[in-house]
């Protein structure tokens, strides 16, 4: 089992630093030329209604081991698109990752009353795309070369899911540590 909580000041400074980490951020776009996001960035984020931030951590633990997220929230469209990171690579294949996002689906669909969530990975990060495939996203096209890894440039790989495929269950509740 995986919990979720908000972000909160406490653990502001961690994920930030998880985000700022060269191995996440280089897969990561947050608009307006950002992949990498400072403390108050990130804090001013998970301020705003457009975002829902959640850390996750093992059951039982009050330390998070990554975030996930979703971004671009519209209450008019009910859409969003999710994201995450893993922080702590020691507990990489563990399924921690799909597990948070499961549980924040579930949280975006039944609780905030989104109809569809998109997502992208940039072609040749297995570990992303197996996370969204194991969580019911279903791929939707590509976005060619707009993705930049060191001096290249990637294809994106886009993906969706659907309120009525994904199975809902209740509201999570999110702990505040």
């Amino acid at each position: 089992m995986t919990q979720l909580s908000k972000l909160d000041g406490k653990w502001l400074a961690t994920a930030a630093e998880w985000l700022a980490a060269e191995e996440n951020y280089r897969w990561l776009d947050f608009g307006g030329d950002v992949q990498i996001l400072t403390p108050m960035m990130l804090q001013v984020m998970a301020r705003r209604d457009i975002h829902c931030l959640r850390l996750f951590a093992p059951a039982g633990s009050t330390r998070p081991i990554g975030i996930v997220g979703l971004s671009n929230i519209t209450a008019f469209f009910k859409t969003a698109t999710l994201w995450y990171v893993l922080g702590d690579k020691t507990y990489a294949a563990s399924g921690y990752t799909t597990r948070a996002a499961l549980q924040l689906l579930d949280h975006g669909f039944r609780c905030l009353g989104l109809q569809a969530i998109g997502a992208w990975a940039v072609d040749g990060n297995v570990a992303s795309i197996r996370i969204l495939e194991k969580t019911g996203f279903r791929p939707v096209g590509r976005q060619r070369r707009c993705h930049r890894l060191g001096g290249r440039y990637v294809d994106r790989l886009l993906f969706d899911l659907l309120a009525h495929e994904h199975p809902r269950t209740r509201c999570i509740q999110t702990s505040s540590h």
